[in-house]
């Protein structure tokens, strides 16, 4: 009985249908890799790799469009754990870790692992503490949950406007870095990048909601994994002749140790507090890759890790792919799934700085003889790497690179054809397409369901539901697009304000809504709101110089505020139902029927009984 109930409800051709969209990206990469051996015009295999997967993406979110409710807001709860693994990391990790995180790990080194601990943290502490729990709850939103599980409309309301503030910050970051990886395949304004991708996404996802989001980013997924394990596999195996470059960068550690320091990059020692990822733009070299604490200071790190965990566990636009498994055993296995697929991509760009900085090393060692290698020149040209090209002998000081361009100069670096550059490219927009489709969708429900219905607890008819939320996808792209261009920022940066901010002000809430009884609807609306408050304040303040913790990890110092006020204002003024303590305790139990679903039909009901 099992295995045929588990079969009518997973599609068994999923594997097909994304085997086939495999081998479609990586027959355009072989053809690219011809044409170009061909001489064939550069700025058409360019626009090639930027335009077919973008509107394979879009066919594929406009080809599973449906007006049902349950398929719109939670994909019909049919996603497989492997496949919403897949997408929670790419989701997770973005075109800002992947094109960003290289940078840091190339500047910091091991000082960049608080990226990587931070991210497999977040998962785990989801997959244990509220991942569970909030599928068995069913909810299409976060606030949705909070609202129904207080019975509050006040709730529901109050963190919808608190988590819509994070999501932008993220939808704008992921529109930056896609607009400057687009920028180096296609030739246009970057404003017209930003809306163009913009717009690219709100096709993909209006006319299925999650069901369209999902599909389209799994084949995202895959297109950034093909990209990433292809290219770097293939140098790792030319450079050390080992196919694994997750492990094979071990022995290069062990040589750039001693040859660092003896070409000028020392020790170098910092306060613990500091918290020195590199910035957009271009930097030199400053500190050896095996130096701990150079960059990031050890209470830095702590902090850091503590604030990009608690930001990716309680996420809005994250935690409700959970919502999408057809069971709670299946969302348990999705986390996992989740944790192996991000560790895998951040252990590759972590492999891509070591690699890059052996190339690095290379061109500036003094005993090199002869004249500087020809991969900076043509870095240079690439806008990669910037050196003084009159020059005989180099220096670490002397050669600067561009931060979100470390991971596009490796292949150049090791005399690949450009096809390979071309993919990386590709792969890397993926990832921010995908992180751009899921903060959109995630944002238009909160819009449509939270915002626009929050004051009722009247089920609206299915079909104005969908209506109602896919014109809020337009309305969050045209938002997004415009604060990328208006305010310009650091992806980096934003990204971590956004966790750091829904550490503060949504994961004491989440927490205790589950594993507290007594927590009550004033206590969380007050945690929710003092914690973002604070959060907030605490990065102003930052920014301004007014205190001395980096603004990127400043927001989590509002997380002790927020649990103190919501297990204040819950115990001065205890109010909590029956009706509340019972949803609790269903909550705990993995079997049984959705209580989302169930409140819904019984809602229905009475209205059908009025009428």
């Amino acid at each position: 009985m099992a295995f045929g109930a588990r079969a009518r409800v997973v599609n068994p051709r999923l594997g097909t249908y994304f085997s086939i969209f495999a081998a479609l990206f990586t027959a355009l990469f072989l053809l690219v890799l011809i044409f170009e051996q061909l001489r064939l015009s550069e700025t058409l295999l360019q626009v090639a790799f930027f335009a077919v997967p973008i509107l394979i993406y879009a066919g594929i979110g406009l080809s599973v469009g449906s007006n049902d409710a349950l398929n719109y807001f939670a994909a019909g709860r049919r996603v497989p754990a492997a496949y919403t693994g897949l997408l929670l990391a790419a989701s997770a990790l973005g075109g800002t870790f992947v094109v960003a995180g290289t940078g840091a790990f190339f500047f910091a080194g091991f000082d960049a692992l608080v990226l990587l601990m931070g991210t497999l943290t977040g998962f785990v502490v989801m997959a244990i503490v509220l991942a569970p729990f909030y599928r068995k709850f069913g909810a299409f939103t976060v606030p949705s949950y909070l609202g129904r599980r207080f019975e509050s409309r006040a709730l529901r309301i109050v963190t919808a406007v608190v988590a819509a503030v994070p999501m932008l910050l993220v939808l704008s970051a992921e529109l930056r870095i896609g607009a400057g990886v687009a920028g180096r395949l296609i030739a246009l304004n970057p404003n017209l990048i930003v809306c163009v991708l913009a717009l690219s996404v709100a096709i993909t996802t209006a006319a299925g909601g999650k069901r369209s989001f999902t599909w389209a980013g799994v084949a995202q997924s895959i297109a950034l994994f093909l990209a990433l394990l292809g290219v770097v596999t293939t140098i790792s195996v030319i450079v050390t002749n080992l196919p694994i470059p997750q492990l094979a960068n071990g022995p290069m550690v062990r040589g750039l140790v001693r040859n660092e320091t003896s070409e000028g990059l020392q020790l170098i020692n910092v306060w613990p507090l500091a918290f020195d990822l590199p910035g957009e733009g271009f930097a030199t070299l400053v500190k050896p890759y095996t130096q701990p604490f150079g960059a990031v200071g050890t209470l830095g790190f702590v902090i850091g890790t503590f604030a990009i965990a608690a930001g990716i566990s309680a996420a809005p636009w994250l935690l409700p792919r959970v919502a999408a498994s057809p069971s709670v055993y299946e969302a348990r296995k999705a986390l996992g799934w989740a944790t192996v697929f991000s560790g895998l991509a951040l252990l590759t760009i972590s492999s891509v700085a070591i690699f890059m900085r052996d190339f690095a090393l290379e061109a500036v060692i003094s005993e090199r003889l002869g004249p500087l290698p020809r991969w900076l020149y043509d870095a240079a040209a690439a806008h990669l790497v910037a050196f003084d090209q009159t020059a005989v002998r180099l220096g670490f000081s002397g050669l600067k690179f561009d931060r979100d361009g470390v991971l596009f100069a490796l292949p150049i670096a090791t005399g690949l054809p450009q096809a390979f550059t071309y993919m990386l490219l590709a792969g890397a927009l993926a990832a921010a397409l995908a992180t751009a489709g899921s903060t959109m969708i995630s944002l238009a429900a909160i819009l449509g369901e939270d915002v626009v219905q929050g004051m009722s607890w009247e089920p609206v008819a299915p079909e104005a539901r969908v209506w109602i939320t896919r014109s809020f996808v337009g309305v969050v792209a045209v938002c997004g697009a415009a604060l990328t261009m208006i305010a310009p920022t650091d992806p980096l940066r934003l990204v971590l304000w956004a966790l750091s901010i829904t550490g503060a002000s949504l994961f004491p809430v989440m927490v205790l809504s589950i594993w507290w009884k007594r927590l009550t609807a004033s206590g969380s609306i007050a945690g929710v709101v003092a914690g973002f408050a604070a959060a907030a304040l605490a990065i102003l303040l930052s920014e301004v110089g007014a205190i001395g913790t980096p603004s990127p990890i400043a927001g989590i110092l509002g997380l002790p505020a927020s649990f103190a006020v919501a297990l204040g204002v819950s115990i001065l003024r205890p109010g909590t139902s029956r009706h509340a303590l019972e949803i609790v305790r269903d909550i705990r139990v993995p079997g049984g029927e959705v209580i989302y679903d169930r409140q819904m039909q019984r809602l229905e009901l009475r209205k059908h009984a009025r009428t």
